[in-house]
């Protein structure tokens, strides 16, 4: 089996001595893409900002690449895209600029940077589709565009994990699609991914499990045809078809993949 790069047992995370998510289990395997969704306030945030050191660890077991969270000191191996749509537009930097701090980790003192960070920076700027806008002042970019700017730096830093929260959100259709192209591409060099989202379908040719959170718990954890599956069970889809029930109407609709969605999403030139 492959080994675990997350692996929760019984964690709780949370502010102070307020706990949030309440005793999960949760193993991430390399190279898996996994969604993590929820309502509002469920916990998703919370859960990764519990991985990345930003809240408190309040109980249960946690590892990261096989080391305890509190013992973890390469914390560049976890990437981070945080929830932003943009960057500031009034950033006085160039999108290398920007790139290039997400070398500082691996930088001395001085933190000049060598001739191999700058061949990572342009690596990561090509992967991301930007190599063309590499001199463009940031402020001059769109919104998902900037969203690339984002997952380039982290990608800069060279992680084995990259965890993004709401990476589509409040971008357009095509911006959508030019970022899904990025993660396929991702997906393809076999980077583990865990992305927060609200925003199955357009991120569907990337993933390949999905987790939901109720109440700081996790609800359901499985793969994309076990997803697609409970998301009918849950609206009363089967019963609608098959006994007519009039349950279906007074279920709640839960955001899923839905039917007919394809396996790899076509690549744009």
């Amino acid at each position: 089996m492959t080994a675990s790069v997350i692996s929760l047992r019984a964690a709780s995370f949370g502010y102070g001595d307020e706990e949030v998510v309440h005793a999960v289990d949760l193993r991430i395997a390399a190279g898996e893409r996994v969604a993590l969704l929820g309502p509002n306030g469920c916990g998703k945030s919370t859960l990764v900002r519990g991985l990345l050191g930003l809240n408190a660890h309040l109980s249960g077991e946690v590892s990261l690449f096989g080391e305890p969270l509190a013992g973890l000191t390469r914390r560049y191996r976890l990437g981070y895209v945080p929830q932003r749509h943009t960057l500031s537009t009034s950033v006085v930097a160039t999108v290398t600029e920007i790139v290039a701090t997400g070398r500082l980790p691996h930088q001395g003192i001085l933190a000049r940077q060598s001739r191999a960070d700058r061949a990572i920076v342009a690596e990561s700027l090509e992967l991301v589709g930007l190599a063309d806008r590499a001199r463009s002042p940031v402020a001059h970019l769109s919104g998902g565009q900037h969203r690339r700017v984002l997952i380039a730096r982290a990608l800069a830093a060279q992680p084995e994990v990259l965890i993004m929260d709401e990476p589509t959100a409040g971008v357009d259709a095509a911006s959508q699609g030019a970022l899904v192209d990025v993660l396929v591409r991702l997906a393809d060099s076999g980077v583990t991914m865990l992305i927060v989202t609200h925003e199955l379908s357009a991120l569907a040719p990337v993933l390949s499990r999905v987790v939901t959170m109720e109440a700081g718990r996790i609800a359901f954890d499985g793969d994309r045809a076990a997803y697609h599956q409970h998301v009918l069970a849950a609206t009363g889809w089967a019963e609608h078809h098959h006994g007519h029930s009039p349950e279906r109407a007074r279920r709640p609709v839960v955001t899923g993949l839905g039917a007919g969605i394809p396996e790899r999403h076509p690549r744009r030139k």
